[in-house]
């Protein structure tokens, strides 16, 4: 069964459709208890930054995040709020990737919203995935040790991270077509 967590951010059922596709079970809840116990956690996310860290606070979402072993992905802000800080509302996240998280510059080019590529790929996450990914963002984190994958728009930043069992994407496997789906997949089956 995987967990998709719960913390008052957008874009949860289309995970979850997703997942149905693929022939995966999950649950959509914010119970610590059936998200620890969950054999994957997905913390998906549209919204802003500072209401949803402090939703995953007022639940103790968050250190159910962190005591997680098993394989965790984020998407979109949920790589976002695994990182150390970021600029949107001045919010202290998880510290998981070692990273801050800022806006794109200058104004008039934001959201970064569309397909475009990822490359300098690493791990298993991207096997078998190729081609462009969906995105839709104002704020990115800086390319770090933790970086798997980047993009470019203005300025090179993560397209997607990992360190232990934590994996995040910046952009939407769950509208992202085949590719998007490969990605899911292999998730699933780690």
């Amino acid at each position: 069964m995987i967990a998709i967590i719960k913390y008052n951010a957008g874009n949860i059922s289309s995970v979850q459709n997703a997942l149905i596709r693929l022939g995966y079970q999950s649950i959509i809840t914010d119970n610590v208890n059936e998200i620890l116990d969950a054999d994957k956690i997905i913390l998906p996310g549209v919204g802003e930054a500072s209401s949803a860290m402090r939703h995953l606070k007022e639940k103790g979402l968050d250190q159910a995040i962190l005591r997680a072993t098993q394989p965790v992905l984020g998407i979109c802000l949920g790589l976002q709020l695994m990182c150390d800080f970021t600029e949107e509302g001045n919010t202290k996240c998880l510290s998981i990737f070692n990273t801050q998280v800022k806006k794109f510059p200058p104004k008039d080019k934001v959201p970064h919203m569309g397909w475009n590529n990822f490359s300098e790929v690493k791990g298993e996450l991207f096997k078998n995935a190729k081609g462009d990914v969906y995105y839709v963002h104002s704020y990115y984190a800086e390319v770090s040790k933790e970086t798997v994958a980047t993009c470019n728009y203005i300025q090179p930043f993560s397209s997607a991270m990992q360190k232990n069992n934590f994996y995040a994407t910046q952009f939407h496997p769950e509208k992202s077509a085949d590719v998007g789906e490969q990605i899911l997949k292999n998730f699933c089956t780690l």
